[in-house]
């Protein structure tokens, strides 16, 4: 049976790939921050708020469960984690103080008790002044940086400090790693100084700063994400933010940002934004300063509050905007640098697949592959349901470039999916139409245990040549049903990494609509009530979708990834749906092509030097600490360094392989974002090389 059409449009948006509840904060919460040194108390009309959302949760929510005492210890220990993620704060006493609540908040959150939560924030808020007192103290001592000291920053899995000694010594080594970072980004120290002294200071601010309504938020998103990773309570603010970022309309770079320990980090690239087109911010990436326009002073935003950094990038249309960013690929002790993002709107158009050419000299044979990139799966909802005959969707521009590189006489295409995080669900359905004559795509099931099959029925196949599917680890939701159905019916080659794994399906409620109290107003919770299902009968959930050929990558599975999540729904099977194969992809060709593509793993160059970049990036991120000797921490970087250089010069010297520089695109930067791309683009070429092997190999 088909699934409702109302209904998917309901929830497609939705459908976008949410990692963690995080939007870029953009406007002041209408709640007063505490700034006083007294303690912050729930309030009754939150406590009322916390008894509707646990009572929501429970009947609503796709995973069947209740409150229990086990359930009570996971909301305990991520709410501790939640406010301090690397154990630099509290001590051993303090958790074993909080201890009495572990087994008690499932009764808490169904009498509208919100004490403890509030109590164990008010000795965090106080530890934070401790430690901030305690540095401030220490900021002008000299560090000896010829000492092999070793700092460890993943703090996560440690114990607690047993002692103020203890604790102590870790934040000496905390001062003195961020001394060292900034001496080798060339301060002198009487700069170190003041900035480490703007950092406690903004710290010390951002703390006072916080009121009853984000003390509700911290703890509301403990409980819901010890159910779920995608259920959220969003609170007024977050709720307004959402609003914003689903109409794609707000100006600045177009990325989504989250506060982990005292850096902001970025969270999501969103497609057509001036981040996506400038090419040069990338998922995971640290913001710790941030200028205005081409002259403008880097300021060090190291323990900003979230919104107060956005306040500083987002802008008006035309302007610049520098960050000093510290690139995720590389560990955390990967250098600085300092790029320029120009400012604009993130609009619908701009979001639209493109296609280029690779031109491929393999094997003594001229070959044309066509590349289609899908930044994410969008639908002009307004234009659609006005009755515009020139609405704008994937499945429309996607078949129009398939028709214009059929012109161009093209061997075969790859539909590039990397770091699509999802979007309509109707047009990952109608983008695979395009390659099957007619069957199911993808099963939905609900919480009441009903399956709901969707299908493309249109018998029309726009391209039977071909394909391939180039997914990487941040490919997600409406990728994954793209993808895996492409496979399942062995249409198309997949290539790349595994996927994200995202298999659940998200609706939001507004909680005004229950609770009544005054003129406070109370968010919204988004709360998961299906999944997705492949039309084998596998869910997508945590597994998401494993390519026929693996490339290379710097994304530890383990790092990034649905199945990273403790909460995470689990992976399960319900029945296949009725298909038929195509048949175009078998075994023994596959087994070929990956024979083929680890000989030119382990022989061309530019595929040697991206590897070793990526042990060398792997083994740094392997460590849990990093050297606070200057001369080891510069010779790790800079053979770092010099890896990358190589690979650059590499790409710039390989006469091999070109691309015609014609994207398809209305915006005038669009040429420019695309060659600047497709220099470094490794995976891309090699893509390209496999699916010419696979031509090769059908002939």
């Amino acid at each position: 049976m088909m699934y409702k059409k109302n209904f998917f449009l309901s929830f497609a948006l939705l459908c976008l790939v949410s990692l963690s509840p995080v939007y870029p904060a953009i406007a002041q919460s209408s709640a007063q921050p505490d700034t006083t040194s007294g303690d912050i108390e729930p309030s009754a009309g939150y406590s009322r708020a916390e008894q509707i959302i646990s009572f929501i949760l429970e009947k609503l929510h796709y995973r069947e469960f209740s409150f229990n005492d086990s359930l009570s210890s996971e909301i305990f220990e991520r709410y501790l984690k939640t406010l301090d993620y690397n154990k630099t704060y509290f001590l051993e006493s303090d958790v074993r103080a909080f201890a009495t609540h572990r087994l008690a908040l499932d009764d808490d959150l169904r009498a509208g008790r919100l004490d403890a939560a509030y109590e164990i924030f008010n000795v965090y808020k106080d530890r934070v002044r401790q430690r901030i007192k305690w540095a401030q103290a220490r900021i002008d001592e000299r560090f000896d940086f010829t000492l092999d000291e070793r700092y460890e920053y993943k703090r996560e899995d440690m114990k607690w400090a047993a002692t103020e000694t203890e604790l102590n010594e870790v934040w000496r080594k905390l001062l003195k790693n961020q001394a060292l970072e900034l001496k080798l980004s060339g301060k002198q120290p009487s700069e170190i100084a003041k900035i480490l002294k703007d950092r406690l200071a903004n710290q010390q601010r951002r703390i006072e700063q916080y009121n009853v309504e984000d003390v509700f938020r911290l703890f509301m998103n403990s409980v819901t994400a010890s159910i779920d990773p995608h259920t959220n309570y969003f609170s007024p603010m977050d709720s307004d933010n959402f609003k914003i970022n689903m109409s794609l309309s707000f100006e600045g770079i177009g990325a989504r940002l989250q506060s982990e320990n005292e850096y902001t980090m970025v969270y999501e690239i969103i497609p057509g934004g001036p981040a996506f087109k400038a090419k040069q911010l990338a998922k995971g990436d640290k913001i710790i300063g941030v200028g205005q326009g081409e002259n403008g002073e880097i300021q060090d935003v190291i323990g900003w509050r979230l919104d107060d950094v956005v306040k500083l990038i987002r802008g008006p249309k035309g302007t610049i905007v520098k960050l000093q960013i510290i690139p995720a690929v590389g560990g955390p002790d990967a250098p600085s640098k300092v790029i320029k993002i120009l400012r604009g709107k993130v609009k619908l158009e701009e979001q639209a697949a493109k296609k280029r050419v690779l031109s491929l000299n393999h094997n003594g044979k001229n070959y044309k592959i066509g590349v289609i990139d899908i930044p994410a799966f969008y639908l002009d909802f307004e234009a659609y349901h006005n009755g515009d005959p020139n609405y704008k969707s994937t499945s429309r521009d996607v078949e129009r470039l398939i028709s214009e590189l059929k012109q161009e006489k093209v061997d075969g295409i790859i539909i590039d999916l990397r770091n699509n995080g999802g979007g309509s669900l109707e047009e990952a359905i109608k983008v695979t139409g395009l390659f099957i004559p007619y069957g199911p795509v993808v099963q939905v099931r609900r919480s009441d245990g009903a399956v709901d099959v969707n299908s493309d029925d249109d018998p029309d196949v726009a391209y039977d040549g071909p394909l391939g599917v180039l997914i990487n680890r941040y490919s997600a939701s409406a990728s994954e049903i793209f993808a895996g159905a492409i496979q399942d019916y062995k249409r198309g080659l997949i290539i790349g990494e595994q996927s994200y794994g995202k298999g659940t399906v998200q609706n939001l409620l507004d909680l005004n609509s229950y609770i009544r109290f005054g003129d406070q107003r109370f968010g919204q919770i988004k709360l998961t009530i299906a999944k997705f299902y492949r039309i084998t009968g596998a869910s997508t959930q945590r597994k998401g979708v494993i390519p026929d050929l693996q490339m290379p990558s710097p994304i530890d599975p383990e790092d990034a990834g649905e199945d990273t999540e403790p909460s995470a729904l689990p992976w399960d099977v319900i029945q296949a749906a009725d298909y038929k194969l195509s048949q175009k992809i078998n075994g023994q060709v596959v087994s070929k092509l990956i024979k083929t593509h680890n000989e030119r793993l382990k022989t061309e160059p530019q595929l040697k030097a991206y590897i070793e970049e990526i042990e060398k990036i792997k083994e740094n991120e392997d460590k849990n600490y990093v050297s606070l000797k200057e001369s080891t921490r510069k010779k790790e970087r800079d053979e770092i360094e010099q890896i990358r250089k190589k690979i650059k010069d590499l790409m710039s010297k390989s006469p091999e392989n070109a691309s015609d520089k014609k994207p398809d695109s209305q915006s005038e930067d669009a040429e420019e974002t695309v060659q600047a791309s497709e220099e470094e683009d490794i995976l891309l070429n090699e893509s390209g090389e496999i699916l010419a092997d696979f031509i090769r190999f059908q002939r």
